[in-house]
C-alpha cells in the first residue's frame, strides 16, 4: 500500500513533499498580474469616466450614420430635444446629410409589414398586399375574429398558391384571428403578436410598418427602400405630442374595460362612472396609429430589459385608444430612445378643420395633395374606389393583379407577360419620381427645427403637420 503524505500523514511527520509548489506559483503570478492589471484600469472602458462608468449596454444600435458618429448612447448622455440645435445647426445634421446622400452602394433596408383587416377585407388586403410586394421584405396578414373562417381560408390559400410567394416565403397569415375592438388595447396586442411572430422566426428586418387594408401606397417599394437606404437605421417614425386638453380628461381618466380580451364576441368598451388620477411617474403621449419603428425598439418592447415597457402596457389596457398612446408614452420616456423619434406617421392623411376624431374618406379630388405630400402611404380608402385606379396607373405603374415592377422583375413584358414572375436579386433598386417626393418629406422631417418638438411640450396640428407652442390658459 502507498503512503500517504502530507499535513494528514500523522502527528510529527516532516512535510516533505513540495509537488504543490509550481502549481501554487503559478496561481500566485496570475493573481498579482490580475491584481496589477485591475489597479492600472486595463479593463476598464476608455470611454466611460465618472458616473458614466456604471452604464452598461445591454443591446448595441446602429449609429447616426455610417461614418461613425456616435450617438447619444454611446457616450452615455442623452441629449434633449430642446437642446439638439444647440449642439448642431442644420447644415451639420447627420440625419440632413443622410438624406441628402445618393449612395447606390449602400446596402438596403428590410422592411416588415403588417397588415390587417376584418370582415370583407380579404380581397383588399391582396390587391395592398401586391402593390407593396417585394421579396427582400416581410408580411404577416392578419384577418381579425370578425372575419368568417372561410375569408381567412381563401387568403391563406391565396398566398400559398401564389408562386413568388412560395419560392421566397415571405408572406405570413395569421391562421387564427384575434378579436379586435375599435379604441381598445387589443389593437396593440395584435401589433405585439406580429412583432414576436418576426422575432420567434428570426427573420431580418430594420422596420416595422403597420398598415390597414383601407391604407394604399403612393410610390413604389424601390422608391422607398432606396431613399431608407441612407438614412440611419435607429430612426423610429411615430407621430406624437404630449396628451393634452379633451384628450387627457376623456381618455386618460376614465375606467375602461375592453370585452374583446375576454369575449370572443365583439362589443363595445365598457366604462365605469369612477375617474381616476392622471400618472405622475411618466408622462402620457398620443399620436397616430400608424407607425414605422425599429426593430431595436420593438425588441425593448416585447423584452423590455427595464420594466417600463410592461408598465404601461398594463395601464394602456385601461385607456380609450390605446393604439394612440402606448407606443408613443413608451419611446418619449425611455432614456435610450427617445432621441430617435421623429414625429411623422408616413401617411397622407385628409383632415377636417379643426381635425375631427375620424379622418375623411380620399377620393380623386384628394389625388394632388397626396401626391405633394411626399408621404409613401395613404389613407383612408372606400372599397375599390376610381382613385385607386389611377394610383396604379400613374404612380406605380401597376396592372391589374399583378405586383409593381420593380428592378427585382427579370421577366420580360413582350406580349403583356408579366415581367414579375421572375426574379432577379433582390438588393437592385430602380427609384423613380417617388423616391424625390420622399427625400423631400425626410428633409423637412429630419431638421433639427422640426426634431427639437419630438417628446417635448409643443403641440402638433395633424393638418399642417407641424409643431406649434400651445397657447397658456391664463
Amino acid at each position: 500500500m502507498r503512503k500517504s503524505c502530507g499535513l494528514n500523514s500523522g502527528p510529527g511527520r516532516p512535510f516533505n513533499d513540495r509537488r504543490w509548489l509550481l502549481p501554487f506559483l503559478a496561481s500566485l503570478l496570475v493573481s498579482v498580474t490580475l491584481f496589477l492589471a485591475a489597479a492600472c484600469g486595463l479593463f476598464s472602458p476608455p470611454y466611460l469616466a465618472g458616473d458614466d462608468a456604471f452604464l452598461v449596454d445591454v443591446v448595441s444600435f446602429t449609429d447616426w450614420d455610417d461614418g461613425g458618429a456616435p450617438s447619444q448612447r454611446d457616450s452615455g448622455q442623452s441629449v434633449e430635444p430642446e437642446a439638439k440645435d444647440q449642439l448642431l445647426d442644420d447644415n451639420d445634421n447627420p440625419d440632413n446629410a443622410a438624406v441628402n446622400s445618393d449612395d447606390s452602394d449602400a446596402e438596403p433596408p428590410r422592411l416588415a409589414y403588417l397588415l390587417e383587416g376584418t370582415k370583407g377585407d380579404g380581397l383588399r388586403m391582396r390587391r395592398v398586399l401586391q402593390a407593396i410586394y417585394h421579396p427582400r421584405n416581410q408580411y404577416i396578414l392578419h384577418l381579425d375574429l370578425e372575419a368568417p373562417p372561410r375569408e381567412r381560408i381563401d387568403l391563406a390559400m391565396y398566398v400559398k398558391g401564389d408562386p413568388m410567394f412560395s419560392q421566397v416565403g415571405n408572406v405570413r397569415v395569421i391562421a387564427k384571428g384575434n378579436l379586435v375592438t375599435y379604441k381598445g388595447p387589443t389593437m396593440v396586442a395584435c401589433t405585439l403578436h406580429a412583432v414576436a411572430i418576426l422575432l420567434k422566426e428570426g427573420l431580418e428586418w430594420d422596420w416595422f410598418i403597420n398598415l390597414s387594408a383601407s391604407d394604399y401606397p403612393l410610390m413604389t417599394q424601390d422608391d422607398i427602400l432606396h431613399v431608407f437606404s441612407s438614412l440611419p437605421r435607429n430612426l423610429n417614425f411615430i407621430e406624437h405630442m404630449q396628451i393634452s386638453g379633451w384628450k387627457r380628461i376623456q381618455r386618460a381618466k376614465p375606467i375602461v374595460l375592453d370585452p374583446g380580451l375576454y369575449l370572443s364576441k365583439k362589443f363595445d368598451l365598457s366604462t365605469t362612472p369612477e375617474r381616476r388620477e392622471l400618472p405622475t411617474s411618466f408622462k402620457l403621449y398620443t399620436g397616430s396609429a400608424w407607425i414605422m419603428l425599429t426593430k431595436s425598439f420593438l425588441e425593448y418592447c416585447i423584452w423590455g430589459w427595464d420594466n417600463l415597457p410592461r408598465t404601461l402596457l398594463m395601464y394602456y389596457v385601461n385607456f380609450i385608444s390605446s393604439p394612440e398612446g402606448y407606443f408613443h408614452t413608451v419611446i418619449c420616456n425611455s432614456d435610450e430612445f427617445q432621441g430617435t423619434a421623429v414625429g411623422h406617421d408616413l401617411h397622407y392623411i385628409a383632415w377636417d378643420y379643426p381635425a375631427k376624431q375620424h379622418p375623411l374618406t380620399l377620393s380623386m379630388k384628394d389625388f394632388n395633395n397626396m401626391v405633394k405630400s411626399g408621404a409613401p402611404f395613404a389613407r383612408k380608402f372606400p372599397k375599390e374606389d376610381k382613385v385607386l385606379d389611377r394610383i396604379d396607373r400613374e404612380l406605380l405603374h401597376r396592372s391589374e393583379g399583378r405586383f409593381i415592377p420593380g428592378a427585382w422583375c427579370n421577366g420580360s413584358f413582350e406580349g403583356g407577360a408579366d415581367p414579375c414572375l421572375s426574379r432577379q436579386e433582390d438588393s437592385v433598386l430602380e427609384p423613380g419620381p417617388g423616391a424625390e417626393r420622399l427625400r423631400g418629406l425626410m428633409k423637412k422631417v429630419l431638421s433639427w427645427d422640426y426634431r427639437n418638438g419630438s417628446c417635448s411640450t409643443l403641440s402638433y396640428d395633424q393638418t399642417k403637420r407641424d409643431w406649434y407652442v400651445p397657447k397658456s390658459k391664463g
